[in-house]
């Protein structure tokens, strides 16, 4: 479900912090019925577990096939557009205590890589020629009808120039329409499985 922003700049992340000069573009909530305020690393071990960012609907790896290509076509993902190159890495920027908090030696089939990761976040970063992106995944005190804690994603992003608010403008419904509905539906039911799979344990 979409989140109007406040529901990720009122929290007290550290996101805040670090990626000061980003947009906030999108905010958006998973649900976790019955989870508490110690289950993030739980809801995350769900997620991996379901295969993670590697596994997606068939319209979500149609759609994301059809963005690489157009990136191998207009230079968009050459080295030197990604970190390092044209943008500076996130985490060279980090405090002390944000340092050596994740391990991206181990490749999870997400183009994204890892920042840091606190008791309740987890932040991820990419580069191209188009943007500069984060996704924030932060956990929060769900709504108070529904209660419990729920799974917030934050995407916040520095456009590169016109070409990059162009390319912005232009996926916008393909995100809201088909990426983060099924995006939804895939970490949702990985928690409920989750669930499920606790159960008959027991």
């Amino acid at each position: 479900m979409r989140l109007p922003d406040s529901a990720h700049t009122d929290r007290p992340w550290r996101i805040h912090e670090v990626a000061r000069d980003f947009e906030l573009e999108d905010v958006w909530s998973f649900r976790a019925p019955g989870a508490g305020p110690d289950d993030f690393p739980v809801m995350l071990e769900a997620i991996r577990a379901s295969g993670g960012f590697a596994r997606q609907a068939p319209p979500v790896r149609f759609l994301f096939a059809v963005r690489w290509k157009l990136g191998a076509l207009l230079g968009w993902d050459r080295p030197r557009t990604g970190l390092g190159s044209r943008v500076r890495p996130l985490r060279d920027r980090l405090p002390g205590d944000l340092r050596d908090t994740v391990d991206d030696s181990a490749p999870d089939g997400s183009p994204f890589t890892p920042v840091y990761r606190l008791r309740d976040e987890d932040v991820r970063e990419i580069a191209n020629g188009t943007v500069h992106g984060v996704m924030h995944l932060g956990w929060a005190p769900a709504p108070a009808a529904d209660g419990g804690y729920e799974l917030r994603m934050a995407v916040l992003v520095r456009p590169n120039g016109l070409v990059g608010r162009l390319y912005m403008a232009f996926i916008t419904p393909f995100r809201y329409l088909i990426v983060y509905p099924m995006l939804t539906r895939q970490w949702e039911r990985a928690w409920r499985e989750r669930g499920a799979r606790a159960a008959a344990r027991s």
